[in-house]
């Protein structure tokens, strides 16, 4: 099946950086051998396929390896596709586990678009895990930021949130991808995402993607989604918005704004301009 694929960057920083996703429109979904295979052909971190269904999209995202429940990125992208498509507004879309929404408006060459997350929730990390997660990374307990706990956070899809102390900490991130897929595909974590506070409304991060097949996500907006409910959840001072630079350490830089309430387990709103590629 003849499969025609729209390559978009989104949470650009203006014109430049950002993560590249792949969004395919159609009216039937393809078996699912069909859209792995697209997804591994594309290459991008994640591909969001979608189809019309009810008053909305049903999506589905699959990464080069496997299929996700739900990838911020890619859905940013969808949200300029339907843009470009359908004109602005506002579009209802049926995930494998959940109903969120997406909305963007033109810009000149970039689309600003936004979604509305599924529901955040966080819970410790077992000393086992978290152990095996430290050594995976080279981490040392005074490596640690403890002001914002070791946690398994969720706004989505499940990752592992390591806060550090130092922003050289964060730009020195390295790991064994072998490892760290096998870890992370066993333990269901579709990130570990590696945090430096830069100020309580400005923060730092990286994304080791290993369980999808790759060493690292430029801009992740699910796990940003998860981490803004967990500062939520752990009383953080957010003033009701962070912004998050990722990308920076790898050469793609990105940037995500998380939008929350005080209401615990509400959905976030995550946003940032997209452009084509």
């Amino acid at each position: 099946m003849a499969m025609d694929i729209l390559r978009l960057s989104a949470f650009s920083d203006a014109e430049q950086g950002g993560n590249p996703a792949g969004v395919w429109l159609g009216e039937i979904f393809p078996d699912d051998t069909t859209l792995q295979a697209v997804a591994l052909e594309v290459g991008y971190s994640e591909t969001a396929f979608a189809i019309p269904h009810n008053d909305g999209w049903r999506v589905r995202y699959f990464s080069p390896e496997a299929e996700v429940p739900f990838c911020g990125h890619a859905t940013i992208a969808l949200g300029a596709a339907l843009v470009e498509r359908f004109g602005e507004g506002e579009y209802r879309l049926q995930l494998n586990q959940a109903q969120i929404s997406v909305e963007g408006h033109q810009y000149g060459a970039l689309v600003a678009a936004a979604l509305q997350s599924p529901p955040t929730h966080s819970e410790p990390v077992s000393r086992e895990l978290l152990g095996q997660v430290m050594a995976l990374f080279d981490l040392q307990p005074q490596d640690i930021d403890l002001r914002i706990a070791p946690a398994l956070i969720n706004g989505g899809a499940q990752h592992l949130v390591l806060a550090l102390n130092r922003r050289d900490t964060l730009k020195n991130m390295r790991y064994d991808f072998d490892a760290g897929r096998q870890l992370m595909v066993r333990e269901g974590l579709v990130t570990v995402l590696l945090v430096f506070a830069e100020s309580p409304r400005l923060f730092h991060t990286r994304n080791p993607f290993a369980y999808g097949g790759v060493y690292e996500d430029p801009a992740t907006g699910a796990a940003s989604a998860a981490f803004a409910g967990y500062l939520r959840d752990i009383g953080w001072s957010h003033g009701g918005a962070i912004d998050i630079v990722q990308g920076e350490d790898m050469g793609s830089r990105s940037r995500i704004r998380a939008q929350l309430s005080d209401v615990p387990g509400s959905s976030i709103r995550i946003s940032g301009t997209v452009r084509a590629l």
